[in-house]
C-alpha cells in the first residue's frame, strides 16, 4: 500500500488561483488605508506580484520568490519602513477583509491567518509615535 500524499497549505488553500484573488483583493485595501498608504508608494502591480510569489513559497508551494529575488529575509527587507504595532494590525485588518471578500474560510484560513499574524508582528520595528 502506498502512503497518502499530504497536501501543503498552498494546495489546501487553492494554489495560485486563490492567492492571486487574495492579493488582488488585498492591495487596494492596503493602498487606501491611511495607516498603510505611506508605506506603499510603489507600483501596485509589482508589489502584488512579489506578494503572490512570497505567499506561494510561505505556504509550501514552489520557491518562486527565492528563485527570482533570493532568500526572502522579510524582516531585513522591511527595516527601511516604519512598521508600528498599529500598522501591523492595519495590515492584518486588510488581510482579513480580503479573505472575507474572496470567501476564504475554514481551518486553512485560520492556519494561514495565524502564520500571517506572527509574521506581521515580527516585522514591527518602530514604536508608536508618542510612546
Amino acid at each position: 500500500m502506498g502512503q497518502a500524499k499530504t497536501k501543503t497549505p498552498y494546495e489546501l488553500i487553492g494554489g495560485e488561483e486563490t492567492l492571486q484573488k487574495l492579493v488582488d483583493a488585498f492591495y487596494p485595501k492596503v493602498y487606501s488605508d491611511p495607516r498603510l498608504a505611506p508605506l506603499f508608494q510603489g507600483d501596485m502591480e509589482l508589489i502584488k506580484e512579489k506578494q503572490r510569489l512570497f505567499l506561494t513559497q510561505f505556504l509550501g508551494g514552489p520557491p518562486l520568490y527565492s528563485d527570482r529575488y533570493g532568500h526572502p529575509m522579510m524582516r531585513a527587507r522591511h527595516l527601511p519602513f516604519e512598521i508600528t504595532p498599529s500598522r501591523a494590525e492595519a495590515w492584518l485588518d486588510c488581510m482579513r477583509q480580503a479573505m472575507d471578500e474572496i470567501g476564504l474560510t475554514g481551518l486553512i484560513r485560520d492556519y494561514f491567518y495565524e502564520r500571517l499574524k506572527l509574521t506581521a508582528y515580527h516585522m514591527v520595528n518602530t514604536d508608536e509615535p508618542g510612546s
